[in-house]
């Protein structure tokens, strides 16, 4: 099926690294967040990049910024830990006009299956205007656990990764129609919101 045929998509991706975003070291976030999400999208996508500090103030107007851009789907990766400087789900939740908590709840049962620490993890999930901002965890490695899910050596699904439900939630709030690749991450949509090949 020709790319032409799916809904084009806008989508902010930010890094939150006080240390990245002042060249200390390389950010991998931006890069692991590019390379799942053109991977697991049929969606010419259009990629919106942020590197920034964690401050509060700072990650709250980048994220209004691109929704206000057209962003549809906006994830952060960063800054969700306890640790003092770790602002990015305050900064989130200061733009939300709805909470998600489903998102959040889902991520730490799947980090739990690695690590005991996982509780520590507070990301959030919002919704504003027609975007859906998530918070992701900070390691690549994570980043993309936590968004394709668990499966065994087989490649049947464990535990279902949070981007399954990304698509049909960005329907209920008038975006695009997402459409992934099911052997990365298959959407999940009541049939009634199938849309006809």
């Amino acid at each position: 099926m020709s790319e032409t045929l799916h809904d084009p998509v806008k989508i902010g991706i930010v890094s939150i690294s006080d240390r990245a975003s002042t060249g200390v070291y390389e950010d991998k976030g931006l890069p692991a967040l590019q390379d799942w999400l053109t991977r697991a999208l049929l969606n010419p996508v259009t990629f919106e990049p942020r590197l920034i500090p964690d401050e509060q103030d700072r990650i709250s107007a980048t994220l209004i910024a691109l929704v206000q851009e057209g962003c549809n789907l906006v994830l952060t990766t960063g800054g969700t830990g306890p640790a003092l400087r770790d602002v990015t789900p305050e900064a989130t939740l200061a733009v939300a006009h709805k909470e998600m908590p489903g998102f959040g709840e889902q991520m730490r049962q799947i980090s739990l299956r690695f690590v005991p620490t996982a509780i520590l993890s507070r990301q959030v999930a919002v919704v504003r205007d027609q975007s859906l901002i998530i918070n992701l965890p900070g390691q690549p490695k994570a980043i993309a656990e936590t968004l394709e899910g668990l499966k065994d050596a087989t490649g049947v699904q464990l535990v279902p990764g949070i981007f399954a439900a990304v698509p049909y939630c960005i329907d209920l709030i008038g975006g695009p129609y997402l459409e992934t690749r099911d052997e990365v991450c298959k959407a999940f949509r009541p049939k009634s919101a199938v849309r006809a090949r």
